[in-house]
Protein backbone atom coordinates (compact mmCIF):
# COMPACT_ATOMS: atom_id res chain seq x y z
CA UNK A 1 0.00 0.00 0.00
CA UNK A 2 3.04 2.23 0.33
CA UNK A 3 3.09 2.64 -3.47
CA UNK A 4 -0.26 4.44 -3.43
CA UNK A 5 0.56 8.13 -3.37
CA UNK A 6 -2.83 9.49 -4.42
CA UNK A 7 -5.74 9.30 -2.05
CA UNK A 8 -8.99 11.11 -1.44
CA UNK A 9 -8.86 14.43 0.54
CA UNK A 10 -10.73 14.19 3.77
CA UNK A 11 -14.26 15.45 3.41
CA UNK A 12 -13.82 16.87 -0.10
CA UNK A 13 -13.95 13.86 -2.32
CA UNK A 14 -11.09 15.25 -4.37
CA UNK A 15 -7.89 13.30 -4.93
CA UNK A 16 -4.76 14.72 -3.32
CA UNK A 17 -1.88 15.71 -5.51
CA UNK A 18 1.60 14.31 -4.97
CA UNK A 19 3.95 16.25 -2.72
CA UNK A 20 5.90 18.86 -4.70
CA UNK A 21 3.84 18.50 -7.86
CA UNK A 22 0.88 20.27 -6.30
CA UNK A 23 3.13 23.09 -4.99
CA UNK A 24 4.85 23.52 -8.30
CA UNK A 25 1.59 23.57 -10.18
CA UNK A 26 0.04 26.04 -7.81
CA UNK A 27 3.19 28.21 -7.81
CA UNK A 28 3.12 28.28 -11.59
CA UNK A 29 -0.55 29.22 -11.59
CA UNK A 30 -0.40 31.62 -8.64
CA UNK A 31 2.90 33.41 -7.84
CA UNK A 32 1.60 34.17 -4.33
CA UNK A 33 1.47 30.46 -3.42
CA UNK A 34 4.16 30.09 -0.73
CA UNK A 35 5.15 26.56 -1.41
CA UNK A 36 5.86 23.69 0.94
CA UNK A 37 8.88 25.28 2.64
CA UNK A 38 6.95 28.38 3.59
CA UNK A 39 3.98 26.41 4.79
CA UNK A 40 6.21 24.16 6.85
CA UNK A 41 7.98 27.19 8.37
CA UNK A 42 4.65 28.83 9.07
CA UNK A 43 3.46 25.69 10.81
CA UNK A 44 6.56 25.65 13.00
CA UNK A 45 6.30 29.43 13.73
CA UNK A 46 9.49 30.33 11.79
CA UNK A 47 8.79 32.35 8.64
CA UNK A 48 11.75 32.85 6.29
CA UNK A 49 12.45 36.44 5.26
CA UNK A 50 11.06 37.28 1.85
CA UNK A 51 11.92 40.18 -0.38
CA UNK A 52 9.44 43.07 -0.39
CA UNK A 53 8.66 44.68 -3.72
CA UNK A 54 9.60 48.34 -4.15
CA UNK A 55 7.72 50.97 -6.14
CA UNK A 56 8.84 49.41 -9.43
CA UNK A 57 7.63 45.97 -8.47
CA UNK A 58 11.18 44.53 -8.19
CA UNK A 59 12.05 42.65 -5.03
CA UNK A 60 14.21 44.55 -2.58
CA UNK A 61 16.76 43.35 -0.01
CA UNK A 62 15.72 40.72 2.46
CA UNK A 63 13.63 42.21 5.27
CA UNK A 64 13.72 45.78 3.80
CA UNK A 65 10.79 48.04 2.96
CA UNK A 66 10.67 49.40 -0.58
CA UNK A 67 9.97 53.04 -1.46
CA UNK A 68 6.34 52.25 -2.11
CA UNK A 69 6.01 50.59 1.28
CA UNK A 70 3.18 48.30 2.15
CA UNK A 71 3.42 48.61 5.91
CA UNK A 72 0.14 49.86 7.39
CA UNK A 73 -1.73 49.62 4.08
CA UNK A 74 -4.71 47.46 3.46
CA UNK A 75 -3.58 44.01 2.23
CA UNK A 76 -5.19 41.32 0.17
CA UNK A 77 -6.92 39.91 3.20
CA UNK A 78 -8.13 43.36 4.43
CA UNK A 79 -5.40 43.60 7.07
CA UNK A 80 -3.79 46.91 8.04
CA UNK A 81 -5.17 50.28 9.16
CA UNK A 82 -7.34 52.76 7.21
CA UNK A 83 -6.46 56.50 7.43
CA UNK A 84 -9.56 58.51 8.24
CA UNK A 85 -10.44 61.59 6.12
CA UNK A 86 -9.89 64.94 7.86
CA UNK A 87 -13.16 66.50 8.92
CA UNK A 88 -13.90 70.01 7.53
CA UNK A 89 -13.55 72.86 9.97
CA UNK A 90 -16.78 74.06 11.53
CA UNK A 91 -18.32 77.18 9.97
CA UNK A 92 -18.29 79.12 13.24
CA UNK A 93 -14.52 78.59 13.41
CA UNK A 94 -14.02 79.95 9.87
CA UNK A 95 -16.37 82.91 10.37
CA UNK A 96 -13.81 85.14 12.16
CA UNK A 97 -11.31 84.50 9.35
CA UNK A 98 -13.89 85.43 6.71
CA UNK A 99 -14.83 88.60 8.59
CA UNK A 100 -11.16 89.54 8.95
CA UNK A 101 -10.53 89.09 5.22
CA UNK A 102 -13.65 91.11 4.35
CA UNK A 103 -12.60 93.98 6.64
CA UNK A 104 -9.08 93.98 5.21
CA UNK A 105 -10.40 94.12 1.64
CA UNK A 106 -12.83 96.90 2.58
CA UNK A 107 -9.99 98.88 4.16
CA UNK A 108 -7.78 98.47 1.10
CA UNK A 109 -10.60 99.48 -1.25
CA UNK A 110 -11.43 102.51 0.89
CA UNK A 111 -7.80 103.58 1.08
CA UNK A 112 -6.75 103.10 -2.52
CA UNK A 113 -9.79 102.59 -4.76
CA UNK A 114 -13.26 103.84 -3.85
CA UNK A 115 -14.84 105.52 -0.84
CA UNK A 116 -18.46 106.36 -0.09
CA UNK A 117 -19.47 109.87 0.99
CA UNK A 118 -22.77 111.25 2.21
CA UNK A 119 -24.17 114.56 0.94
CA UNK A 120 -24.90 116.73 4.02
CA UNK A 121 -26.34 119.86 2.39
CA UNK A 122 -28.26 121.28 -0.56
CA UNK A 123 -25.30 123.07 -2.18
CA UNK A 124 -25.14 120.64 -5.14
CA UNK A 125 -28.85 120.49 -5.98
CA UNK A 126 -30.31 119.35 -8.31
CA UNK A 127 -27.37 117.15 -9.27
CA UNK A 128 -27.07 115.78 -5.72
CA UNK A 129 -29.72 115.74 -3.02
CA UNK A 130 -29.20 115.85 0.73
CA UNK A 131 -28.69 112.28 1.97
CA UNK A 132 -27.38 110.87 -1.33
CA UNK A 133 -24.43 108.50 -1.11
CA UNK A 134 -21.79 108.97 -3.80
CA UNK A 135 -18.81 106.81 -4.69
CA UNK A 136 -15.52 108.63 -5.07
CA UNK A 137 -12.68 107.40 -7.26
CA UNK A 138 -9.46 107.55 -5.22
CA UNK A 139 -7.33 105.45 -7.58
CA UNK A 140 -6.62 107.82 -10.48
CA UNK A 141 -4.96 110.52 -8.32
CA UNK A 142 -2.38 107.88 -7.33
CA UNK A 143 -1.29 107.79 -10.97
CA UNK A 144 -0.84 111.57 -11.19
CA UNK A 145 -4.29 112.40 -12.55
CA UNK A 146 -5.51 115.89 -11.62
CA UNK A 147 -9.06 117.27 -11.38
CA UNK A 148 -10.51 118.49 -14.66
CA UNK A 149 -13.13 121.09 -15.48
CA UNK A 150 -16.69 119.91 -14.99
CA UNK A 151 -15.90 117.07 -12.57
CA UNK A 152 -17.66 116.77 -9.21
CA UNK A 153 -14.93 116.34 -6.61
CA UNK A 154 -14.66 115.74 -2.87
CA UNK A 155 -11.92 117.69 -1.11
CA UNK A 156 -10.71 118.41 2.41
CA UNK A 157 -11.45 121.80 3.88
CA UNK A 158 -8.57 123.92 2.52
CA UNK A 159 -8.76 126.14 5.60
CA UNK A 160 -11.59 127.83 7.49
CA UNK A 161 -14.27 127.02 4.93
CA UNK A 162 -16.27 125.04 7.48
CA UNK A 163 -15.35 126.86 10.67
CA UNK A 164 -18.97 127.62 11.46
CA UNK A 165 -20.12 124.06 10.79
CA UNK A 166 -20.27 121.97 13.98
CA UNK A 167 -18.57 118.58 13.89
CA UNK A 168 -20.70 115.83 15.49
CA UNK A 169 -19.02 113.43 17.90
CA UNK A 170 -19.16 109.94 16.34
CA UNK A 171 -19.85 106.82 18.40
CA UNK A 172 -17.72 103.68 18.37
CA UNK A 173 -19.77 101.97 15.63
CA UNK A 174 -19.54 105.02 13.38
CA UNK A 175 -15.79 105.19 13.91
CA UNK A 176 -15.33 101.55 12.95
CA UNK A 177 -17.59 101.78 9.89
CA UNK A 178 -15.95 105.01 8.70
CA UNK A 179 -12.50 103.49 9.22
CA UNK A 180 -13.26 100.64 6.80
CA UNK A 181 -15.11 102.92 4.38
CA UNK A 182 -18.70 101.78 4.97
CA UNK A 183 -19.61 105.21 6.34
CA UNK A 184 -18.17 108.68 5.70
CA UNK A 185 -15.97 110.02 8.44
CA UNK A 186 -17.75 112.41 10.79
CA UNK A 187 -14.47 113.82 12.05
CA UNK A 188 -13.07 114.88 8.68
CA UNK A 189 -14.42 118.11 7.21
CA UNK A 190 -14.90 117.35 3.53
CA UNK A 191 -16.77 119.29 0.87
CA UNK A 192 -18.16 118.39 -2.54
CA UNK A 193 -18.31 120.89 -5.43
CA UNK A 194 -17.93 121.10 -9.20
CA UNK A 195 -14.61 122.09 -10.74
CA UNK A 196 -15.09 125.19 -12.89
CA UNK A 197 -11.50 126.18 -13.64
CA UNK A 198 -8.04 124.65 -13.19
CA UNK A 199 -4.52 125.99 -12.84
CA UNK A 200 -3.66 128.49 -15.58
CA UNK A 201 -7.31 129.33 -16.39
CA UNK A 202 -8.89 132.75 -16.05
CA UNK A 203 -12.41 132.62 -14.64
CA UNK A 204 -15.00 135.34 -14.13
CA UNK A 205 -18.73 135.99 -13.80
CA UNK A 206 -20.13 139.49 -14.07
CA UNK A 207 -23.66 140.59 -13.28
CA UNK A 208 -25.98 137.63 -13.63
CA UNK A 209 -23.55 135.67 -15.78
CA UNK A 210 -22.65 133.61 -17.63
CA UNK A 211 -19.52 132.16 -16.04
CA UNK A 212 -16.59 132.52 -18.43
CA UNK A 213 -13.46 130.38 -18.52
CA UNK A 214 -10.65 131.72 -20.70
CA UNK A 215 -13.20 134.01 -22.32
CA UNK A 216 -15.59 131.18 -23.23
CA UNK A 217 -19.09 131.31 -21.74
CA UNK A 218 -20.30 128.14 -20.03
CA UNK A 219 -23.80 126.85 -20.79
CA UNK A 220 -24.83 125.63 -17.36
CA UNK A 221 -28.58 125.21 -17.71
CA UNK A 222 -28.19 121.42 -17.62
CA UNK A 223 -26.88 121.26 -14.06
CA UNK A 224 -27.37 124.45 -12.05
CA UNK A 225 -30.40 124.62 -9.75
CA UNK A 226 -33.56 125.77 -11.56
CA UNK A 227 -34.17 129.48 -11.05
CA UNK A 228 -30.56 130.27 -10.09
CA UNK A 229 -28.32 132.57 -12.08
CA UNK A 230 -24.77 131.46 -12.95
CA UNK A 231 -23.24 133.92 -10.50
CA UNK A 232 -25.94 133.55 -7.87
CA UNK A 233 -25.65 136.69 -5.77
CA UNK A 234 -21.86 136.84 -5.87
CA UNK A 235 -20.18 138.10 -9.08
CA UNK A 236 -16.42 137.65 -9.24
CA UNK A 237 -13.28 137.98 -11.33
CA UNK A 238 -11.53 137.91 -13.61
CA UNK A 239 -9.28 135.63 -11.51
CA UNK A 240 -6.16 133.84 -12.69
CA UNK A 241 -6.06 130.36 -11.12
CA UNK A 242 -2.60 129.49 -9.72
CA UNK A 243 -0.84 126.32 -10.76
CA UNK A 244 -1.99 123.11 -9.01
CA UNK A 245 -5.13 124.75 -7.67
CA UNK A 246 -8.79 124.67 -8.77
CA UNK A 247 -11.82 126.98 -8.64
CA UNK A 248 -14.98 125.21 -7.44
CA UNK A 249 -18.66 126.14 -7.33
CA UNK A 250 -21.82 124.41 -6.16
CA UNK A 251 -24.61 123.68 -8.62
CA UNK A 252 -27.08 125.42 -6.27
CA UNK A 253 -25.43 128.80 -6.80
CA UNK A 254 -27.53 130.74 -4.30
CA UNK A 255 -27.00 128.13 -1.55
CA UNK A 256 -23.32 127.24 -1.86
CA UNK A 257 -20.42 128.67 0.13
CA UNK A 258 -17.85 127.92 -2.55
CA UNK A 259 -14.75 129.61 -3.98
CA UNK A 260 -16.65 132.89 -4.48
CA UNK A 261 -17.07 133.38 -0.73
CA UNK A 262 -13.49 132.66 0.34
CA UNK A 263 -11.47 135.01 -1.83
CA UNK A 264 -10.04 136.75 1.23
CA UNK A 265 -8.41 133.54 2.47
CA UNK A 266 -5.06 132.13 1.43
CA UNK A 267 -5.27 131.00 -2.18
CA UNK A 268 -7.99 133.54 -3.03
CA UNK A 269 -10.78 130.99 -2.83
CA UNK A 270 -8.96 128.30 -4.79
CA UNK A 271 -8.43 124.74 -3.55
CA UNK A 272 -5.05 122.94 -3.64
CA UNK A 273 -5.06 119.87 -5.86
CA UNK A 274 -3.39 117.95 -3.02
CA UNK A 275 -6.54 118.43 -0.90
CA UNK A 276 -8.74 116.68 -3.45
CA UNK A 277 -9.81 113.21 -2.26
CA UNK A 278 -11.13 112.12 -5.64
CA UNK A 279 -13.84 112.44 -8.23
CA UNK A 280 -17.44 111.49 -7.44
CA UNK A 281 -18.46 109.30 -10.37
CA UNK A 282 -21.81 107.80 -9.38
CA UNK A 283 -24.75 108.06 -6.99
CA UNK A 284 -24.92 104.71 -5.21
CA UNK A 285 -27.78 105.33 -2.77
CA UNK A 286 -30.76 105.50 -2.64
CA UNK A 287 -31.45 102.88 -5.28
CA UNK A 288 -34.01 104.99 -7.12
CA UNK A 289 -31.32 107.63 -7.74
CA UNK A 290 -28.65 105.39 -9.22
CA UNK A 291 -26.87 107.37 -11.95
CA UNK A 292 -23.45 108.42 -13.12
CA UNK A 293 -21.97 111.91 -12.77
CA UNK A 294 -20.48 112.71 -16.18
CA UNK A 295 -18.72 115.92 -17.21
CA UNK A 296 -21.25 118.30 -18.85
CA UNK A 297 -20.79 118.90 -22.57
CA UNK A 298 -20.14 122.62 -22.12
CA UNK A 299 -16.69 121.85 -20.69
CA UNK A 300 -15.79 120.05 -23.92
CA UNK A 301 -16.58 123.02 -26.18
CA UNK A 302 -13.83 123.99 -28.63
CA UNK A 303 -11.57 126.82 -27.55
CA UNK A 304 -12.08 126.43 -23.80
CA UNK A 305 -8.43 125.49 -23.40
CA UNK A 306 -7.30 127.57 -26.37
CA UNK A 307 -5.86 130.33 -24.20
CA UNK A 308 -3.59 127.86 -22.45
CA UNK A 309 -2.58 126.18 -25.68
CA UNK A 310 -1.98 129.46 -27.53
CA UNK A 311 0.52 130.78 -25.02
CA UNK A 312 3.23 128.17 -25.72
CA UNK A 313 2.62 128.52 -29.46
CA UNK A 314 2.97 132.30 -29.29
CA UNK A 315 6.16 132.00 -27.26
CA UNK A 316 7.56 129.52 -29.74
CA UNK A 317 6.76 131.81 -32.66
CA UNK A 318 8.31 134.80 -30.93
CA UNK A 319 11.48 132.83 -30.32
CA UNK A 320 11.63 131.48 -33.86
CA UNK A 321 11.44 134.85 -35.63
CA UNK A 322 14.88 136.16 -34.51
CA UNK A 323 16.51 132.84 -35.42
CA UNK A 324 15.01 132.90 -38.91
CA UNK A 325 16.09 136.52 -39.47
CA UNK A 326 19.63 135.74 -38.27
CA UNK A 327 19.95 132.77 -40.62
CA UNK A 328 18.62 134.87 -43.49
CA UNK A 329 21.26 137.57 -42.89
CA UNK A 330 24.03 134.95 -42.84
CA UNK A 331 22.78 133.48 -46.09
CA UNK A 332 22.73 136.90 -47.81
CA UNK A 333 26.23 137.65 -46.55
CA UNK A 334 27.54 134.37 -47.99
CA UNK A 335 25.97 135.07 -51.38
CA UNK A 336 27.55 138.53 -51.52
CA UNK A 337 30.96 137.17 -50.51
CA UNK A 338 30.79 134.51 -53.19
CA UNK A 339 29.85 137.12 -55.81
CA UNK A 340 32.76 139.36 -54.83
CA UNK A 341 35.21 136.47 -55.01
CA UNK A 342 34.01 135.52 -58.49
CA UNK A 343 34.32 139.14 -59.77
CA UNK A 344 37.88 139.49 -58.58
Amino acid sequence: MGDLAVGARSGTGEPEEPEGRGDAARAAADPRWPGEASRTAAASGRMPAEPVADASGAPGPSGSVGSAGSVGSVGEEGSGSVKKAKKPRAFWKELPILIGIALLLALLIKTFLVQAFSIPSDSMQDTLQRGDRVLVDKLTPWFGSKPERGEVVVFHDPGQWLNETPTPEPNVVQKVLSFIGLMPSAEEKDLIKRVIAVGGDTVECQGVGPVKVNGKALKEDDYIFPGNTPCGDKPFGPIKIPKDRIWVMGDHRQDSQDSRYHQTLEGGGTVPVDDVVGRAFTIAWPVNRWTTLPVPDTFDQPGLSQAMGAAPAALGLAGAVPIVLWRRRRMIARVRKSAESAGS
